[in-house]
């Protein structure tokens, strides 16, 4: 997926991460600016720790990104986390216990649902997240936070 470089991105980039790449926010709350700076105005204030948030640029000790409802703006790094996690998009989605669909269903769970998401092998369709505690394998394109083709290990 390519993403338009803004003007910040001119200015030369200041990690060595790719771009566009998802990452979660640590804490909360988090203020979402119209720019890169403290000057900027507040748009949004999220609630939500663990959130996954997509980086789509770089200026300074700012990251651009766009939420899972397709809300863009600028987030001091500092409220970013690697930690890689996923937002469910379906009003129910099972949960199961091994790496394959037809294991044995351990939770269904519903839309709006934040998981944390282990690793996501190419040997099969789910990816094995966690979520209040319980580990289970969760299908892939059930949860926002995941490219397509994407794999973690």
């Amino acid at each position: 997926m390519a993403i338009a470089p803004s003007v910040y991105a001119q200015q030369g980039r200041v990690s060595s991460l790719p771009l566009p790449r998802f990452v979660s926010l640590k804490t909360e709350p988090v203020n979402m600016r119209t720019g890169p700076g403290v000057r900027y105005p507040v748009t949004w204030v999220y609630q939500r720790r663990n959130l996954p948030v997509e980086v789509t640029d770089e200026f300074d000790t700012w990251r651009q990104v766009r939420d899972p409802d397709g809300v863009e703006g600028w987030v001091h790094q500092s409220m970013l986390s690697g930690q890689r996690t996923g937002l469910l998009t379906q009003d129910s989605s099972s949960l199961y216990k091994g790496s394959a669909p037809s294991s044995a269903v351990i939770a269904e769970i519903g839309a709006g649902v934040v998981v944390v998401v282990d690793r996501c092998p190419k040997q099969t369709e789910l990816c094995l997240v966690e979520v209040d505690g319980t580990k289970g394998w969760l299908r892939r394109g059930l949860f926002w936070g995941l490219y397509n083709g994407e794999f973690i290990d």
